[in-house]
């Protein structure tokens, strides 16, 4: 599949920022399930903008800029192909060994909710793969899923405790019970085309990955129920959200913060009719 991506990302200001300095996660890798046509990310003031990459392999951008800055906004376009492996990521840069991603933090501390869906997952005869499936579908069956435009992330433990959350939330969830069962699991930040069978799609989305020694690391989407397919752009990823945010950053001044975002993911036209 060939998607098409816009990504916008305005603020505005009631007091003009003094300073700013932004780490911007917004720029996908290749590996062999998606191949990046074209990318572009443009901020629409003046200001430094440096490409690096970050400790697990995601291309990051620095972003600075010096004011009075009044308003601003970020613009990313971009054009991926993408081929279904049914969730299995291969060919991806790998900075930091599995075991790295057994690591708790404040968004994926275990409590009894998220115990007892581990431990329901755990009773599944079969494989390992198996068990992280049930996972998977207990997550999607039992919590349910709200748009990230109605809240903010309120982290696994709450998540499974109330029942529902954001896809982010959902992530969390998965990533804290798969490390009770055991297995290495990260958070995945990226993009979800439009689909007429999916719940949550059409703009930017979170799911999770889990490292198995026989298959390498393969992606479990709570939010929409199933592996990712080629419906979906990895663009980072990290122990959870706070490491693979599409934009963290501080600045001096700026009270009265306005955000808005706007995100499309389309299918677009097969190369042979154009791009």
């Amino acid at each position: 599949m060939r998607i098409r991506i816009s990504h916008s990302i305005a603020y505005a200001y009631a007091e003009p920022v003094r300073q700013l300095r932004q780490v911007l996660r917004l720029t996908p890798r290749d590996h062999d399930g998606q191949h990046v046509v074209s990318w572009r990310i443009a901020p629409t003031i003046d200001g430094r903008l440096h490409a690096g990459q970050d400790p697990f392999g995601n291309i990051t951008h620095d972003f600075s800029a010096e004011g009075p800055i009044e308003s601003y906004t970020i613009d990313v376009d971009g054009l991926v192909e993408t081929v279904d492996l049914a969730g299995v990521v291969r060919g991806a840069v790998e900075k930091v060994p599995p075991d790295v991603f057994m690591r708790d933090t404040r968004l994926t501390q275990a409590n009894e909710a998220l115990r007892a869906l581990a431990d329901r997952a755990a009773s599944q005869d079969g494989s390992d793969l198996s068990r992280l499936h049930a996972l998977m579908e207990t997550i999607h069956a039992g919590i349910r899923c709200v748009p990230t435009a109605d809240r903010l992330g309120i982290g696994a433990a709450a998540c499974a405790e109330g029942g529902e959350g954001i896809p982010q939330d959902l992530a969390h969830v998965f990533i804290a019970g798969a490390r009770l069962l055991g297995t290495p699991a990260r958070y995945v930040s990226g993009y979800v085309a439009a689909s007429d069978t999916l719940p949550h799609a059409n703009g930017a989305h979170a799911w999770a990955e889990a490292y198995l020694p026989d298959y390498g690391w393969i992606g479990f989407d709570g939010a929409n129920g199933l592996c990712p397919i080629d419906t979906h752009v990895r663009v980072a990823v990290g122990l959870d959200y706070a490491d693979a945010a599409p934009v963290r950053g501080a600045r001096t001044g700026g009270q009265g913060e306005n955000l808005l975002v706007e995100v499309s993911a389309q299918a677009a036209k097969p190369r042979f009719q154009g791009q």
